[in-house]
């Protein structure tokens, strides 16, 4: 017969699949409040099993007693006649005092518990909230994985815990400036003093982690790939949009040429072509598109001098222009 603390496990990691299958889900009003609290849930089914498993499966180790010890100890009952049995936080404070839970995590569920609270008893009321949610959600779920494998030996892979990070990422949003009540700002201050007072919060992808953390930065990083499953981005010049920084290495993949090199090219690959007032016109034209071309610092520290460097893209919309020579149009052809 299976033990009361691997059913509890059962329904805690449960419990914790269906937090991250509602956040997961296409964005809906109540999406954070639900994830906060089943995720909560998920936690303290547990703290419960491991309670159990402490107390050697004894069920009545769970319950709250009422008045002093004795061979037939009362409990405290619910309305329906049902033990009571002990909270969350007493069990955080009980297994943190036997060093069974980390800092770092018992202030990750203290955080968690106040985003519960507020969405129970009242509700999230702004949007600035929705980045505490996914940065002390995300080392939830990740404490959680964690716990489960360091108390029961038990790998969480096969739910897929690692697809979490990327979709508790939402897309930057153009929005006006919130001003935050008094009672807002104080939940916020809240998280941070919770943050700070246990060092800085770590980033998934940083290999010296420590196993457990109160909030997870979550950084989203543009890769150059030619795989056809890659996220394709867009160049723009509006301003309002996200900003991409390039590498070195990526740049210059990007922008291979300058303007001599893209001379040179022309050259090779046009019969008609000749540097005139014509060319540098449209040459000028196109360096206003970031698909064509871009504008770099030859020094980051300084402002002067810049230099332009061209994309080979730049050569499609040259060939409009332009007759290519025989051999390259074979070499297009073929």
């Amino acid at each position: 017969m299976k033990p009361r603390s691997k059913k509890l496990l059962e329904r805690a990691v449960s419990a914790m699949v269906a937090a991250i299958d509602v956040y997961n889900k296409p964005d809906f009003q109540y999406r954070a409040e639900s994830f906060t609290i089943l995720a909560l849930n998920a936690w303290e089914l547990l703290l419960k099993a491991k309670w159990l498993e402490l107390h050697h499966n004894r069920l009545s180790s769970l319950f709250v007693r009422q008045g002093k010890g004795g061979k037939h100890p009362r409990y405290k009952r619910t309305r329906s006649g049902s033990p009571f049995t002990h909270s969350l936080d007493y069990l955080v404070k009980k297994l943190t005092e036997q060093k069974r839970i980390d800092e770092a995590c018992r202030r990750n569920l203290e955080a968690l518990t106040e985003l519960r609270d507020t969405a129970v008893h009242f509700y999230h009321p702004s949007p600035k909230l929705v980045e505490s949610v996914q940065e002390i959600g995300m080392a939830a779920v990740r404490n959680f994985a964690t716990a489960v494998h360091d108390w029961f030996n038990e790998d969480l892979s096969r739910f897929n815990f690692y697809v979490m990070p990327l979709t508790f990422v939402q897309p930057p949003q153009l929005v006006k400036a919130i001003e935050l009540n008094k009672s807002e700002e104080n939940l916020l201050k809240y998280f941070q003093q919770l943050v700070q007072e246990c060092d800085k919060p770590q980033s998934i992808s940083a290999g010296s982690s420590p196993p457990y953390s109160v909030a997870v930065n979550i950084e989203v990083r543009f890769v150059g790939s030619k795989a056809v499953s890659g996220i394709p981005v867009r160049f723009t010049t509006d301003p309002n949009a996200l900003t991409v920084q390039l590498t070195e290495e990526e740049f210059r993949d990007r922008y291979p040429w300058d303007n001599e090199e893209l001379t040179n090219q022309c050259r090779k690959r046009y019969a008609d072509f000749k540097v005139n007032k014509e060319y540098h016109k449209l040459r000028k034209s196109l360096e206003t598109n970031p698909r064509f071309a871009l504008e770099r610092r030859l020094d980051p520290e300084k402002p002067r001098p810049k230099k332009m460097f061209y994309s080979t893209a730049i050569l499609d919309e040259l060939d409009r222009h332009y007759q290519k020579h025989k051999a390259s149009q074979r070499t297009t052809t073929s």
